[in-house]
């Protein structure tokens, strides 16, 4: 089980700023977020994902307790 936390749009897109979710990898993960949240499903390619603190493929296994950022694009100066 993975804890996924969503900042700004990503929250917004997906009602809740986390949950956990029971994904055997990134892609499978990224998935299962499309489907259940549509509004995310439109921003979530934009999105830096990272999972503890780093970037990683989809193909990546989520350790047990892994901790998923969901990160929209900033926008500021």
């Amino acid at each position: 089980m993975a804890q996924v936390r969503f900042f700004a749009a990503a929250e917004e897109a997906a009602g809740s700023a986390e949950r956990v979710v029971d994904a055997p990898d990134l892609g499978a993960l990224r998935a299962t977020l499309t489907a259940e949240y549509p509004a995310l499903a439109a921003i979530l390619s934009k999105c830096s994902v990272l999972v503890d603190g780093s970037r990683v493929d989809d193909a990546e296994p989520l350790p047990a307790g892994a901790v998923v950022d969901v990160l929209p694009p900033f926008a500021g100066g």
